[in-house]
């Protein structure tokens, strides 16, 4: 070959590069898809020991942005659209309740809302057969998150050797790219959990905890659940507790709501007081409006604690006052000024 022909072939191996003040900018009112919760189109990890409500957070978070309300009745969704799931260890019917639930606080129609759901009897993401299927299935649909649940169920690697574990996360990121997507994989942690408050608590190889964009951890702490965030290229928000709300009714789905982290000793008081956050939203669920005074009667607490639960919840959004009484407030989206 000529050396005018290897000069042509050589140009053409090259890869494509720009000086560094060609690259793009930060686009930061595209930075998030649930603010501050999860990036827009970033991969991560939703981590937790088992029976921790991993499972109900992801939901609730996919419903937020297909439904474009808020995430837990606290986090604003910045990028709607259409959503993705596979969870690989619960039945659809089950799957359906549990959105359904989730529903009920915002007063929304399950039907018209853009989740689809992936009813293979199973998905391999270390197989080239089930990448490609996937591949396609998110090129149809153009969903803004995918949702998998849970990733020992989705593999047949062993999760703690980096090699095999990086080919499938590296898969994962390919995906994200290629159709701009956030991806949310459910994780268990460790034995000894998540004491550090980050990825490093996850199960399995150290790849796990460097792949990630945004990762929500949950734990258990003096009776309450807690969740913490992190992020590669932001700010984490304050711990906060989440708590499910069930209701007499046996055939009524639950749902969550999201409070204020307790901070303090170890009383019974601090532990006590995100399940009066619970409680009370419980109450106005079933019935509304109800005064101060109903509320602190039915609940059988003491004054100034329900003055103060209820001052709590009105500040996170969760209640409103209204001429008649308390009441749920509307989670319908609503943009920062």
């Amino acid at each position: 070959m000529s050396t005018r022909l290897r000069a042509k072939a050589s140009r053409h191996d090259l890869l494509p590069v720009v000086l560094a003040a060609d690259l793009g900018e930060v686009d930061v009112e595209r930075q998030w898809l649930v603010e501050p919760l999860w990036a827009r189109a970033g991969v991560g990890f939703l981590g937790g020991s088992p029976k921790s409500n991993k499972s109900w957070i992801g939901l609730d978070l996919a419903l937020s942005v297909a439904s474009d309300t808020r995430c837990l009745g606290r986090f604003d969704v910045r990028d709607p659209g259409p959503v993705l799931l596979y969870l690989a260890e619960d039945a659809p019917a089950m799957v359906k309740q549990r959105l359904a639930g989730l529903c009920m606080p915002r007063k929304l129609d399950l039907a018209p809302l853009p989740i689809h759901v992936v009813t293979a009897p199973s998905l391999r993401l270390d197989l080239p057969k089930d990448q490609e299927r996937l591949h396609r299935t998110v090129a149809a649909i153009r969903p803004r998150l995918i949702v998998l649940d849970p990733f020992v169920r989705l593999v047949r690697i062993d999760e703690n050797r980096a090699a095999e574990v990086s080919a499938v996360l590296g898969f994962l990121r390919e995906l994200q790219r290629e159709h701009d997507v956030a991806i949310l994989v459910v994780h268990h942690a460790k034995k000894n959990g998540f004491n550090g408050g980050d990825g490093q608590g996850l199960r399995g190889s150290g790849d796990f905890h460097a792949w990630i964009d945004s990762g929500i951890y949950v734990r258990r702490r003096r009776g309450e659940i807690v969740v913490t965030v992190e992020h590669r290229a932001a700010a984490a928000p304050e711990p906060f507790g989440i708590g499910l709300v069930t209701t007499d009714d046996p055939l009524a789905p639950a749902y969550l709501v999201a409070h204020d982290a307790s901070v303090g000793g170890d009383s019974d008081a601090d532990a006590a007081t995100p399940n009066l956050h619970a409680h009370i939203v419980t109450q106005l669920g079933m019935h509304s409006p109800q005064s101060r005074e109903s509320l602190r009667a039915a609940l059988r607490v003491k004054n100034d604690r329900i003055g103060v639960a209820l001052s709590e919840l009105e500040a996170s959004r969760r209640i409103e006052r209204t001429p008649r009484g308390w009441r749920l407030a509307s989670l319908t989206h609503t943009s920062s000024p």
